[in-house]
């Protein structure tokens, strides 16, 4: 498969699919896939994004030896919002080294604070921060004022995941 190619074909969940299901659990080709998704190319790592995503959903170990260029792109202040999204996304589904943690932390309260970032993203940093909440169980409290202050500006998806998060105590 020519990857750069098929992630420029029509962005559709088929294609995704197609996508996920030619990485499968083969590190080098998700390392091919991981590539393109930090590319200057503004298109190319748009559209890897989702597929990197449910690859690593499937596969949470492929992206263990990225860890750091990941990161390095999330905090990029010119990412598409596409890839901010499925970053926050996929990083529900792994466990992430303890010397990102703190890292990871203030980037999510960043975004959910932020009044510039879309509702996909500000979720996906909710979930994060739930699931980092676990280990960390101090920043529980700050995340709740944070949600409860939110909460009356933000979208029906915030308003549903920051319930929930509430809801655990």
């Amino acid at each position: 498969m020519k990857l750069k190619e098929e992630i420029l074909k029509k962005y559709s969940k088929p294609q995704c699919l197609k996508i996920v299901e030619w990485v499968g659990n083969t590190q080098k080709r998700f390392d091919e896939l991981f590539a393109l998704f930090i590319s200057d190319e503004y298109r190319v790592a748009q559209q890897s994004s989702w597929p990197l995503s449910y690859s690593i959903e499937e596969n949470p170990f492929l992206i263990e030896k990225h860890f750091k260029k990941l990161l390095e792109n999330l905090q990029n202040q010119n990412a598409h919002n596409a890839i901010k999204r499925n970053t926050l996304r996929l990083l529900q589904f792994v466990t992430i080294p303890v010397d990102y943690h703190g890292e990871i932390m203030n980037s999510c309260f960043a975004f959910i604070q932020s009044m510039q970032e879309k509702p996909s993203v500000k979720s996906f940093a909710l979930a994060v921060l739930d699931n980092l909440a676990k280990q960390y169980p101090e920043i529980r409290q700050e995340l709740h004022l944070i949600i409860e202050e939110q909460m009356p500006y933000e979208s029906p998806a915030f308003k549903s995941r920051g319930k929930k998060i509430i809801a655990k105590k």
